[in-house]
């Protein structure tokens, strides 16, 4: 069984959508963290002060399959017209892993079955 990472960098106000759309298409566990970008684009300012928002990172080990299934729901979350992103999903295939909870490899393997 191969193993994608995904991460998952999105508005907070997106944040339960995202961790929703994921689990239900058959995500365990998500890392959750909070974090902040510098976008290339001005942004306006109040009294001098700029506001780009809070971001939420989402990460998540799953089945190759599966990352792909929901890197394309949550791409749909962020950027549901086709063309304005608000946030960034991508995977980064795992070479080596450990410490992957039994019961989830199983969940994987019934995930398998049932979509192939």
């Amino acid at each position: 069984m191969k193993f994608s990472l995904l991460g998952a960098i999105v508005p907070e106000n997106l944040e339960q959508t995202c961790i929703d759309a994921a689990k239900e298409l058959g995500a365990g566990g998500i890392t959750v963290f909070s974090g902040r970008g510098i976008s290339n684009q001005v942004k306006k300012s109040f009294f001098g002060l700029s506001y780009d928002g809070s971001q939420t990172v989402l990460l998540m080990v799953l089945e190759k399959g599966l990352s792909l299934q929901v890197l394309k729901a949550l791409q749909d979350i962020v950027m549901p017209d086709g063309k304005n992103s608000e946030g960034l999903v991508f995977t980064v295939p795992l070479e080596h892993l450990g410490g992957i909870d039994i019961s989830q490899i199983e969940k994987f393997e019934e995930h398998l079955k049932d979509n192939f």
